[in-house]
């Protein structure tokens, strides 16, 4: 997850995905599928948490799709809920993460009422929201 966190978290208009002969074949299909749908510009920015060198939670809004970001790189999880942008309370959230083997896994999960995910972001792990 950490991987697919990255491709919104930094700033290109290129996106280059680091790939040798199996990563292709060895990805699950949804990661596949979400290298090619991650867009390469971006409308809106909206830093949600983090410190510098420890975790890191960004918001990016193209058109009319948010996709929240987070990766950490310190010893413990970071566990917290995620206010999501435009405060959607109980509207479905695509949620791909990282379990406690950091592999990957993709769910649909329902924001609270106030509008926010709680997520569970594992050492050198990342999480991707994406709300349509």
């Amino acid at each position: 997850m950490y991987a697919l966190a990255t491709a919104v978290l930094f700033q290109s208009s290129v996106q280059h995905f680091a790939l040798a002969s199996n990563n292709l074949q060895d990805a699950p299909q949804w990661a596949v599928d979400f290298m090619k749908q991650v867009p390469t510009t971006w409308d809106e920015v909206k830093f949600i948490d983090g410190y510098p060198g420890k975790y890191s939670i960004l918001a990016r809004r193209h058109g009319d799709i948010w996709y929240v970001a987070g990766v950490n790189a310190q010893d413990n999880p970071v566990v917290q809920t995620i206010t999501l942008p435009g405060n959607p309370q109980g509207k479905q959230v695509v949620m791909y993460s990282d379990n406690t083997q950091l592999q990957g896994s993709v769910k649909q999960v329902k924001t609270n009422r106030k509008g926010g995910v709680k997520v569970n972001i594992p050492k050198n792990g990342g999480v991707v929201l994406v709300l349509r």
